[in-house]
């Protein structure tokens, strides 16, 4: 449901030139990092994967919640938020971009933990390799919570425990030769453009 596109490296009017890159099989294939999300309750059916990112959020209007996160087992940080995003490289010019979250280029073996909007002033994302399993477990004046993976969402039991990973499969995305993560960004971001007027 994004807007900006991110992994839309080309325009409308370049159109034709990336037709016939393809027909002439000029471009490169990036592989890409998915998520996937553990639970001791079945959630999201068969397709526990994201390729952007992971989110743990509040219901609607309820009171923020408390998300107590752990690496491979080990005390992080307890969360204070509306809710909390794991993202990939790829993610990370997303939902978690748009929370302050840094830019974090497609080939880094990492995962940031970005929170949403979170009651402390001082937390801060915060990038981690992505061999660490993340888990959560979540406190809340209500009975559940929502889970999203990329654009799918689940209402869940406050109760459950939820453990991020990385996947170990990946997948392939076309990238055209003369296009790079460094032009994408300064196009996608106005980087050295003169927005004021």
């Amino acid at each position: 449901y994004g807007r900006l596109g991110f992994l839309a490296s080309i325009g409308k009017d370049e159109l034709h030139t990336a037709v016939n890159a393809l027909v002439n099989r000029t471009y490169v294939l990036d592989k890409r990092t998915l998520l996937h999300l553990d639970a001791n309750m079945p959630l999201f059916g068969k397709v526990p994967y994201a390729l952007n990112e992971i989110a743990i959020h509040k219901k609607d209007t309820s009171p923020m919640i408390k998300i107590h996160t752990y690496l491979n087992g080990e005390f992080l940080n307890t969360y204070w938020a509306d809710g909390l995003i794991v993202a990939t490289p790829t993610g990370s010019t997303g939902y978690s971009l748009s929370c302050n979250g840094p830019v974090i280029f497609p080939d880094s073996a990492s995962f940031v933990i970005t929170p949403v909007s979170p009651h402390n002033l001082n937390i801060r994302p915060i990038v981690v390799p992505d061999d660490n399993i993340i888990s959560f477990e979540i406190e809340g004046r209500t009975d559940g919570f929502l889970c999203t993976l990329d654009s799918r969402r689940e209402l869940v039991d406050k109760d459950v425990q939820l453990g991020v990973k990385k996947e170990t499969f990946s997948i392939n995305l076309v990238r055209l030769n003369e296009n790079n993560f460094l032009q994408t960004l300064r196009n996608k971001l106005s980087w050295g453009l003169d927005k004021r007027n």
